[in-house]
């Protein structure tokens, strides 16, 4: 089994498709790292020796930053930005969408389930 960045990667799949299991690698950056590592892209996972391997495992070392590296960075980079509060910075503290969506009607997932709000009932004389 391939481990790489402490991700297990499916067996089965191509090499190139395996590689975006790991966060922070999506297929563009796979595909450099495999013409890097002088892979084929549709050679499966399961098919790479050890020696191919290492060559993958030195590359994402060297020139990318994935996985717990790049969670901290990104988590880092808002906490920044709610701390200075600029707006981006008050949309992440207050849950809203950031990149400026609308929130009258959709936004669901930023906003959570919804929560209804009882109409006042009118005061009887």
């Amino acid at each position: 089994m391939a481990r790489i960045a402490g991700i297990d990667l499916p067996k089965n799949k191509r090499g190139e498709i395996g590689l975006t299991y790991i966060y922070g690698i999506g297929r563009a950056t796979a595909q450099k790292i495999l013409t890097d590592a002088g892979i084929g892209f549709d050679k499966k996972v399961h098919e790479w020796n050890d020696d191919e391997l290492n060559k993958i495992r030195n590359i994402i070392n060297e020139a990318v930053k994935v996985e717990g590296a790049l969670r901290s960075e990104n988590q880092l980079n808002i906490k920044r930005l709610m701390d200075i509060g600029c707006y981006r910075g008050i949309r992440h503290r207050l849950g809203l969408p950031v990149r400026g969506q609308r929130t009258k009607n959709n936004c669901r997932t930023r906003k959570g389930k919804r929560k209804t709000v009882a109409n006042k009932k009118k005061a009887t004389k």
